[in-house]
Formats: structure tokens, C-alpha cells, sequence
């Protein structure tokens, strides 16, 4: 009976070392995203002197509405939300479709086609051959320059591969091919009911790959009506800065470089809305798809 007291004493402080130390290690994850949020809706002079640790100081959205006014920032969205819903179709297409194949055990070369998948994650072409490709292709400077070179991505197509290898039994497709089910029926009819979590698995990650994705921009658009909302609002950033910097006058500058603090701390929390507000639908689905996905291959 003690030895059960002590042993229920020992569970209990093990509970509260854990609530505490994950109490402790959400506080720091979630206080620089908070910090942003009062940042950009405080006075930049109040950010700077350290008066805002808690709550927003002096509160004014005129970073915002400088934000807002710029007709460039509607159009990123437009292009972003594209790129987003385009690359997130081709890769869902081609990752739930590859990794079931892949783990189908009656497919010649199986090992193969994943070997040869795999070893794309360790040796690439690099950046210029890269580039020479797309060029040589026709589509740069264009939105399939976004979304058709990352089309697969590999971790993603290696937890739909597991994920299919571990929860579709081979015994309920031949018990469908014994009722007359063709591959594409079961694929259809089955497969893609039964994988809802993979998909909203990869289906965010893409999202917020496409959505975030300013690399290829960089390297690709040379059009400016063609840029997503990552670049957009780099050049805002930059030019609001530059624009403080070259001011002679001290009191515009002074004027022009909080314009830009604030800009700075609203830009991230653009940026980052659409993801914070779609991943709360998608995440039951998301940590259900991971885990068999990833903990059984």
C-alpha cells in the first residue's frame, strides 16, 4: 500500500513537471507570434522602448492602412491564392496517386522507381541547371514556373506511400476485384475515402508551401503582375525603409522609419493569416495522417 502511495506520488509530480515544462515551452512559441500582433498595432516609439511586453501600447492601425492601400497587395493575393490552389491540386494529384502505386506490391520496379525517388532527396541539379530547365521548357516567367518544378515532393510522397502501405489491407482489394471492382473503381470508390487524412496531410503542406513559396519567385517572375504576396511585400518593406533613409529632413525620416516598423510587424501577421485560419480544419485530420504516415514506415 505505501509502496503504491509512493509510486502514485512520484505519477502525480511527473504529471506537473510535464504540465509545467509544456506550459513554459508553449509561452515561448507562442509570445514572439503575440509580440508581433500588439507590435504592429502599437506606437513604433512604445515597441522600441520595450513598453509593449504584455499589452499594445498607444494603438493606431496605421500600418495596416498603409498596408491595405497598396493596390500591389490585392493583386499578390490574387496570384498567391492561385499559385496555391493550382500547386496544391497538381501535388495531391500526383503524390496520393505515386504513393498508392508505390505501395501496391504487384508493381514491377517498385523498388526501383523508389530508389531512384529517394536519391533525388540527397543529389539535386542545383540552381542554374534548374533554372536552364525551366527556361528550356518555356515556362518561366510564368504561373507553371511556380507549381510544376516542385510538383513532388518527396517526404510527402513517402508518407503516402506508408500510409496507403499500412491501411489499405490487400485483402479488401481482392475481396472488390472478386465483386467485379476495377483498379481505377477501387482507387476511386475506396482508396480515396478511406485516405482523408493523408490528404488533408499533404493537402497543407502544399498549401502552405505554395502560399509561402518565395524562392521561385525570386528566381522566375520577371513580371511584376506576376509576383505573390511573399515578394510583394518584401518590396514594400524595402522600399519604405529606403524611402526613410534617403529623407534628409530628420522629422520625415523619423516619420518614415516608423511607417516601415510598423509595416514590418503587419506584413508577417498578412502574410501568415490564411494558414493560421485554414489549419484549424484540417488539423484532426492533419495529426492522424502524420502519425500513421510516418511512425509505422
Amino acid at each position: 500500500m505505501n509502496e503504491t502511495w509512493r509510486r502514485s506520488r512520484a505519477d502525480r509530480l511527473f504529471d506537473m513537471a510535464n504540465i509545467v515544462f509544456f506550459c513554459i515551452l508553449l509561452l515561448v512559441i507562442l509570445y514572439p507570434l503575440y509580440f508581433i500582433i500588439i507590435a504592429s498595432i502599437s506606437d513604433p516609439d512604445a515597441v522600441n522602448q520595450g513598453l509593449t511586453f504584455l499589452l499594445p501600447k498607444d494603438i493606431t492601425f496605421e500600418g495596416y492602412k498603409s498596408i491595405f492601400q497598396d493596390a500591389r497587395i490585392w493583386q499578390g493575393f490574387m496570384n498567391s491564392f492561385v499559385y496555391m490552389i493550382v500547386g496544391t491540386i497538381i501535388k495531391l494529384s500526383l503524390t496520393i496517386t505515386a504513393g498508392y502505386a508505390l505501395s501496391r506490391h504487384d508493381l514491377i520496379g517498385r523498388n526501383f522507381f523508389m530508389m531512384m525517388i529517394v536519391f533525388t532527396m540527397f543529389f539535386q541539379g542545383g540552381l542554374i541547371p534548374t533554372y536552364l530547365l525551366v527556361q528550356g521548357l518555356g515556362i518561366d516567367n510564368s504561373l507553371w514556373a511556380m507549381v510544376l518544378p516542385g510538383a513532388v515532393n518527396v517526404f510527402q510522397l513517402i508518407i503516402a506511400r506508408t500510409f496507403f502501405q499500412f491501411s489499405i489491407p490487400e485483402e479488401l482489394r481482392e475481396a472488390s476485384f472478386i465483386d467485379g471492382c476495377s483498379n481505377w473503381k477501387f482507387f476511386f470508390k475506396i482508396v480515396i475515402p478511406l485516405s482523408m487524412p493523408i490528404i488533408a496531410v499533404v493537402g497543407l503542406f502544399s498549401a502552405v508551401g505554395e502560399w509561402n513559396a518565395y524562392f521561385p519567385a525570386l528566381v522566375y517572375l520577371r513580371d511584376e503582375a506576376l509576383h505573390p504576396l511573399q515578394l510583394i511585400l518584401r518590396s514594400i518593406l524595402i522600399q519604405s525603409e529606403a524611402q526613410s533613409a534617403m529623407l534628409d529632413d530628420s522629422l520625415d525620416a523619423q516619420l518614415y522609419l516608423k511607417a516601415a516598423e510598423q509595416i514590418k510587424y503587419g506584413v508577417i501577421i498578412v502574410a501568415s493569416l490564411p494558414m493560421l485560419i485554414l489549419y484549424p480544419f484540417v488539423q484532426k485530420y492533419f495529426v492522424h495522417g502524420v502519425m500513421i504516415g510516418s511512425v509505422k514506415g
